[in-house]
């Protein structure tokens, strides 16, 4: 289907949703976007897909935080999240087994968990343009200029929700497929060992980049639930953030961080001399 094509067939079937469907729900809230802007036809263009049933994709946006703006009563995207959790494990899974038919359950467990980490998905979620779309409340929105990225990869998971009750199965092996398991970087990542502070220590020493030099940068919630939030250095550029609750989990998030960064962007020699001994 060629983009005017697209275009001209998103544009109608958005006018019968405005004016004539049934549904007053919808109706409200597709007026509602359409006066604050909202791109219909380019969020389609973005997930490469033609929804049928926008409701399930106007859901699949609709962050809790959004849902004191509505009128009618809409659900936020969590139902669509915990539906999309499990089709992305089971499609993942079904990928990893048959690309990597001797390697065992343990491994392949891993590397699945790799694959679907809340960090992969929100950069792969950024990568088509999702958070662009997202409906939130002002506050909301600015937590993810702040680097937040659960409410990214809840979004993507719940849009793998959305695809599979629109189009089916095979039409959501085709999202997960060409936004995530096609990008060279997400399957290499899936391969690297757990201890990701030993990994990018060592991708750091092989190209003679720096020492890795971790920090903490803020220290939030009770004393029982205590939340770190770390940055790691190469050569005295920030390269990777990570959050957990403990320094240690955080430093390792940092770490997994940074090693993607690297392997879209690699630094020039910085040598430093100092001993890694400490680092590990």
């Amino acid at each position: 289907m060629s983009n005017f094509i697209y275009r001209l067939r998103c544009r109608f079937q958005l006018f019968r949703l405005s004016y004539f469907t049934r549904d007053v729900k919808l109706r409200s809230l597709i007026r509602k976007l359409h006066i604050e802007g909202f791109d219909f036809v380019q969020f389609g263009q973005s997930i490469r897909y033609h929804p049928v049933r926008w409701s399930l994709f106007l859901e699949a946006l609709l962050h809790r935080s959004y849902l004191p703006t509505v009128e009618d009563k809409w659900k936020s995207n969590e139902r669509l999240e915990f539906l999309g959790d499990a089709i992305l494990n089971f499609v993942v899974a079904d990928h990893l087994y048959r690309l990597y038919p001797h390697i065992e359950e343990g491994a392949l467990t891993k590397m699945r968990a790799r694959l679907v980490n809340r960090r992969i998905l929100a950069n792969r979620a950024r990568e088509i343009h999702l958070p662009e779309f997202l409906l939130l409340s002002p506050s909301a929105a600015q937590s993810l200029d702040g680097g937040s990225e659960s409410i990214i990869s809840d979004a993507y998971e719940a849009v793998v929700g959305a695809i599979y009750l629109d189009g089916g199965l095979e039409e959501v092996k085709r999202f997960i497929d060409t936004s995530l398991l096609q990008n060279p970087e997400t399957c290499s990542f899936a391969l690297l060992d757990e201890n990701f502070k030993s990994a990018l220590l060592e991708y750091a020493q092989g190209r003679s980049i720096g020492i890795p030099r971790y920090g903490v940068v803020r220290e939030e919630g009770p004393e029982h639930d205590r939340r770190f939030t770390v940055v790691v250095t190469i050569g005295g550029r920030p390269m990777g953030y990570g959050t957990g609750r403990t320094k240690k989990i955080a430093e390792q998030s940092a770490a997994e961080d940074a090693l993607e960064r690297l392997r879209k962007e690699p630094l020039i020699n910085q040598p430093e001399n100092t001993h890694a001994s400490d680092e590990k």
